[in-house]
């Protein structure tokens, strides 16, 4: 049996991926070559690593298992990496973040400019996922530290506080609503909403919170990001629960109002999540400084 690091990696892209096709695409191979590659591990071990379907590959009890060290190796060799480019005259090396829509859009751009401009040699690979999905993507060391909604549980993770946003209510301008300073949750459960997918963490959340009030969560358009929410309100489609932020930037192009939402849960906090800060490279260690620098 013998993987060399460009299989290690392959075969972590693609299982995270669930797509070969993907997976090869973000370990720039072609996809050819990456099935072959697939196909002599596989030989070579004289066992199947994925199980194939029409929606994707998911891993076998053997892939998982190759999974695991997979990440464990290249892990190191990361950490080899940038402990000897200290020799070759400065830090070096790979960053990998999951981040969830709020905090990629709102908050992570001046951060990531400011530790960018000081760390010329260091590469930051960004993936926008679910806060859920994120946590347990960090657990299995997917990737270095993830930025998720304070409303998730994070288990076993070291956690440290990111920023602070709130939700807030988006109506079209001529809406009843829009003179409101303040509305609470349940009166805009009177409404039709323009959301987030129902698999979203965020509408999760808000359906947990309409199902407590004993009302349905009238969710008329799914969407994948807050921009296209605050769109859609303006052209009367339903209202709008997004980021305090995200509302305050929309409104400044986009004929709406934004309301308070009067709920004490609105306040949204945005939180760090990693497996251990001391585990990281020094480099990492200065990102998530860097990220936490901005904590009001």
């Amino acid at each position: 049996m013998h993987f060399d690091l460009v299989d290690l990696s392959l075969f972590r892209h693609v299982v995270e991926a669930g797509s070969i096709t993907h997976g090869a695409g973000r370990a720039n191979l072609a996809l050819a070559a990456a099935s072959h590659r697939i196909r002599a591990m596989e030989a070579s071990l004289g066992a199947s690593l994925l199980t194939r379907a029409r929606q994707g590959v998911t891993p076998t009890p053997a892939g998982r298992a190759l999974l695991s060290h997979a990440r464990a190796i290249l892990s190191d060799v990361e950490r080899l990496q940038s402990d000897l480019s200290a020799f070759a005259g400065g830090a070096s090396g790979l960053i990998r973040v999951l981040s969830n829509t709020n905090a990629l859009t709102e908050f992570l751009p001046e951060a990531l400019s400011a530790y960018l401009t000081e760390h010329p040699g260091v590469s930051v690979d960004i993936e926008e996922r679910l806060s859920d999905e994120i946590v347990g993507l960090v657990a299995e060391g997917a990737a270095d530290l993830g930025l998720v909604a304070g409303t998730v549980e994070t288990g076993t993770l070291e956690t440290f506080p990111f920023r602070r946003d709130r939700f807030v209510v988006v109506v079209a301008q001529d809406h009843p609503l829009a003179a409101r300073a303040a509305v609470d949750f349940a009166e805009v459960l009177e409404h039709d909403l323009v959301g987030l997918d129902r698999a979203s963490a965020l509408t999760r959340f808000l359906a947990v919170k309409a199902a407590r009030a004993g009302r349905p969560l009238r969710l008329r358009v799914q969407l994948r990001g807050f921009d296209a929410v605050c769109r859609l309100v303006e052209c009367r489609a339903g209202l709008g629960i997004v980021p305090e932020t995200t509302a305050r930037r929309a409104a400044r192009t986009m004929a709406i109002a934004v309301v308070a939402l009067a709920d004490p849960w609105a306040v949204r906090d945005l939180t760090i999540c990693l497996r251990s800060l001391a585990g990281l490279p020094p480099f990492a260690q200065d990102f998530v400084a860097h990220l936490r620098a901005g904590v009001e």
